[in-house]
């Protein structure tokens, strides 16, 4: 079919035949198509692209209907089923027990570690809140902040005073420059950026980036320390979350695969549709004379049958 259906084709139109005789060996060579057809089926489908491929997709079953009526063995077309079906039950099955052993690497490691973290970021988030209501902004009025050891009690003036600290900086390791509201502040430059920044250092960091405007700066300050309270309903909805999906997850992973009575049964009853063919094999043994045996000593024909 490949050399008939294919662009630039004379004809139009074309009739594609397939001939099996039963009982002979085309069962292996349709056999030898079907799985070429498997991964050929699996490579150039237009379905969007997933985590597991199906062993079995409709092309390829069209070869193992013409492979099975090949045989006059009924054993063997049910043999063939239960091989499909036991493989495709063994692959979904190879798919969930993945997913459950992630979910359990998560129980163990990712959850309790996302808790303890978040956890941590609320009592921090809530100590340092209790120190911004301490030093609280009043009205226009501006907070002193020290910057190098010198207090600045006019925005004006510590806002000036800032940009020039940051004209003095001659690495990007963060130097601790002064305080302001009960924070201390570490300037940083990023090289790669080319941006300066401050941190605002209390029970956690808090890092703003700074501008060349004067009052700009100080009022992305004011803002940052101001927003920690919107940061902690965040962190706080964040831990609700994370436990959710924990509880979520100890359950999951405990959860056995919904397949497995019937994996179990088919796997079963192949195992005894394999022993029956031997059984019908060994129940045959006539063998077939060939003419090209003749002459050929009795122990090397018995060798050869035997192969």
């Amino acid at each position: 079919a490949g050399r008939i259906i294919r662009q630039g084709n004379t004809n139009e139109k074309v009739h594609i035949y397939r001939y099996v005789t039963k009982g002979t060996f085309d069962t292996y060579m349709w056999q030898t198509v079907e799985q070429k057809q498997k991964f050929i089926s699996q490579i150039f489908t237009s379905k969007s692209p997933v985590r597991v491929a199906d062993d079995i997709d409709p092309t390829a079953l069209s070869f193992a209907e013409i492979k099975a009526l090949s045989t006059g063995n009924p054993y063997i077309k049910e043999k063939m089923e239960l091989d499909m079906e036991v493989s495709k039950l063994k692959l979904i099955k190879s798919s969930f027990m993945s997913q459950i052993y992630d979910l359990e690497d998560k129980v163990v490691k990712f959850y309790p570690k996302q808790i303890a973290e978040t956890t941590a970021r609320i009592k921090g988030l809530e100590t340092d809140i209790q120190t911004v209501k301490k030093y609280l902004k009043i009205e226009d009025k501006f907070n002193t902040m020290t910057i190098d050891g010198f207090g600045y009690f006019e925005k004006e003036k510590a806002g000036n005073a800032l940009i020039e600290r940051c004209k003095k900086m001659t690495s990007e390791e963060p130097v601790l420059i002064g305080d302001y509201r009960g924070f201390s502040m570490e300037l940083s430059f990023d090289s790669f950026q080319k941006n300066f920044y401050v941190s605002l250092v209390g029970a956690r960091s808090y890092k703003v980036e700074l501008g060349t405007d004067v009052f700009g700066n100080i009022q992305r300050i004011d803002n940052a320390l101001e927003g920690l309270e919107k940061r902690l309903e965040t962190a706080k909805a964040e831990l609700e979350n994370i436990n959710t999906q924990y509880e979520t997850a100890k359950v999951e992973a405990k959860r056995p695969f919904p397949q497995e009575q019937e994996l179990q049964e088919k796997t079963k009853r192949l195992a005894a549709v394999e022993a029956l063919l031997k059984m019908d094999k060994k129940e045959a043994g006539v063998i077939d004379t060939d003419v090209s045996d003749v002459g050929v000593p009795q122990k090397h024909r018995e060798y050869a049958m035997a192969r």
